[in-house]
Parts: structure tokens; sequence; C-alpha cells
């Protein structure tokens, strides 16, 4: 297995809510465009604080759909584990995908999985994907890569971080830019749990890069893409409105999934603590489920559409197959007052779950991974709107 190259310029159990306080419907307003009208079809649902909110499927007969992400105008790109990218525009889900990776290796939990746009994509239509890459001599690896989208294609393929061991299992993968503008990527064990403490080597860790992919002047390792370490399999990203923090979602061996507030250089514990457990120098996390819910995609709810859920984090699960929703304290952002379980069973395993323009939630299921029984119209992109 080569070495991880870096492009460099010098040298990256609870299922109802706990808290108190009851909220009244939703005032019910004239259409904008961060108060869309639900359709029809969809079907309205009470969370344990009395915010209603609309669900409705909105893209059917898809193939292990992965991550979303919106383009300022309006258009949703996804990934596709097996190796496209889709683009969803006007309502409807393009017939030709904006790219096919010849070389992917979607084997496992691995394939074409994370996806991020610029933050400049108005302009410069940058396009950015993390998947599993096949070798000439049959092994894998985990590239990095930057695209140019242009007229629903991606092309000017430019590899920003190659070489990193890929597995059947805890490849990670998800992308995100944060508020400060940098790229990062969450990289799991790959079936290595020690690696996820060895500051010498990319998988276990949370990495973080220049748009370019060049290292940060100002990451906590120098000369090194890494954020923070002793992490198994993180899957979700997303920052805290109001305080920019990061958290992260991950995977736990058999339950103690976590939710951890993310801090740069800071030492996530995997695998010598997990849970409740602890040791000097090591972070126990925020939230620890057992049974496992298997927590993917997360993201923070910056819409005003819902205003029950403003600033909540919602986290997609697999394995329990919901949506969790997270309420911190107004006065204190680090601590979580109460946690629920939306939509149990109803969409089956939920992977991605992101920020609509039209102040809507966005999710996406995993149902045609092997892991569960698909119904006839699976895989599905679902939307949550506020209820009228």
């Amino acid at each position: 297995m080569r070495a991880a190259r870096v492009v460099l310029q010098a040298l990256a159990v609870a299922g109802i809510l706990v808290a108190a306080g009851a909220a009244c419907d939703e005032p019910k307003t004239p259409d904008s465009p961060q108060n869309p009208t639900p359709s029809p079809n969809a079907e309205v649902l009470t969370a344990a604080d009395g915010t209603r909110f609309a669900v409705e499927v909105i893209a059917t007969n898809l193939e292990i759909t992965w991550a979303l992400a919106f383009a300022p105008d309006g258009r949703l790109f996804f990934t596709e584990r097996p190796g496209r990218v889709r683009v969803m525009q006007g309502g409807q889900v393009l017939a030709t995908p904006a790219l096919t990776l010849s070389d992917v290796a979607a084997s496992g939990e691995g394939g074409l999985l994370g996806l991020a746009l610029h933050p400049d994509f108005a302009t410069n239509h940058f396009v950015y994907l993390a998947y599993d890459a096949r070798l000439a001599g049959g092994g894998r690896e985990t590239r990095l890569v930057r695209y140019r989208e242009s007229g629903n294609t991606l092309a000017e393929p430019a590899v920003l971080l190659d070489g990193v061991n890929a597995a059947d299992i805890h490849d990670g993968a998800r992308l995100k830019f944060g508020p400060d503008r940098k790229l990062y990527m969450t990289m799991g064990d790959t079936a290595d749990p020690p690696t996820a403490q060895d500051l010498g080597r990319l998988t276990g860790k949370i990495l973080r890069f220049n748009d370019d992919g060049t290292v940060p002047a100002d990451n906590p390792f120098p000369g090194s893409p890494i954020y923070s370490y002793g992490h198994r399999n993180p899957q979700g990203l997303d920052w805290q409105p109001g305080t920019n923090q990061l958290w992260n979602a991950e995977h736990g061996p058999t339950g103690n999934d976590e939710i951890n507030r993310t801090v740069a250089g800071h030492n996530y514990g995997w695998p010598v603590i997990e849970g409740d457990q602890t040791r000097v120098g090591m972070e126990a996390p925020v939230l620890f489920f057992t049974p496992s819910i298997a927590p993917s995609g997360a993201s923070f709810y910056t819409g005003t559409a819902i205003a029950g859920f403003r600033n909540n984090l919602f986290v997609a699960a697999l394995g329990q197959q919901l949506l969790l929703r997270v309420r911190f304290d107004p006065n204190d952002p680090t601590k979580v007052v109460a946690q629920e379980r939306l939509m149990q069973g109803k969409f089956g395993r939920l992977r991605d779950v992101v920020n609509g323009p039209d102040g809507s939630l966005y999710l996406c299921t995993s149902n045609r991974d092997g892991r569960n029984t698909p119904v006839a119209t699976d895989d599905r992109i679902i939307k949550i709107s506020a209820a009228r």
C-alpha cells in the first residue's frame, strides 16, 4: 500500500424527548423560500414537544445513496455508493449521472462515499468526492478528488489525497466544508483499530484541508492534515450555530456509538476507551448509545421554517432506522438537554441528513446495501418541511 500523499504547497436510550417545556404549533405563515407548502401527499407528524412537521418522499429507485449536498441554485447533488454522482433538478432526478467512476471499489461498506461542494461553487463549480479506489494489483485505497462541474457533468479530476488505507468496513469518508472554509474529511480505522492512535497514519481521524488539498498552517499537528484522532468510524460532521463548534457522530463496536464535541488536536480514545470509560488525555463522548443506533450523517438545523427544530442537531441512523434529534441548553450550548428518536422504522436505514435552501431537512436511505430488506421504491430521498 502506498504511503498517504497529500498535495502540499510546502510539505491534511432515550426513545422520546426527555426535556421539559412544550411548544405550541407553529403559526401558519405565507409561502416563502424558507416556508414552502408541503405536498398534499406529505404525512404530518408531531414531535414530543409539539413541533409539527411534514414528511414526504421526493425521489425513489436510487441505489445506496450516501451523501447529499445542495448547490446555491437549488440543485441537489448526491452520491450512490456503486460509483455515481447524481443531480436532482426541478424536482426530478436527472437520468444521466453527473459522473460514473470507473475505478471505484464498491464492496462491503466501501465505494463512492463523501461529497462536498465548495463554498464558492457558484463561481468555481468545484465538487469534492471521497471514495474507495481499486488498484491495479488488486488492493484499494481511499482518495479525495476535486472535480469541476459544468452542465450537470463532472470533469477535470484533481487528486488531492490518495494512498490512504481502505477496507470493506470503517472507511468513514464524510466530507464537509466548515465555517472556516476548510474542508473536513472523516476517516474510519479501516478495521485496524490501533491506527486510530497513531499520528503517523490518517485512519481513525478527522482530517482538515485547505480547498486545494494542502495542509492549513494552523492545523494542530504541523504539516499533517490530522485535526482530531482516536475515532473508530466517524460519519457525521457539522458545526453548531452560534458557536462554530464542530460536533461529530461515529459508530461504536457493538454499542457505544458516540456524539462528540470535537476539538482540534484532541484524542477521542478509540480503541483504548469507549462509552463512559475515561482516561487522562482522552475525551469521553457527550452522548453514547447502547444498543447501537449506527449514526451516520449529521446536521444542525439552521432553517427558520420549522421553528421548534431551530439549532437542534439531527443525526441519520442506520441500525435502528431513525432520525435522532438532539436539543441543547440555549444558555449553555455545550449541554444536551433532550434527545428524541423520530420516524423510527418508517423509512428504513437513514444515511445522511442536510439542510435545504428552502428551510427543509433532506434525508436519504441506504436500504439496498445488503443490511435491510428494501421496498420496491428504495432507495429514497425524503423531505421534512414545516407542517401547515
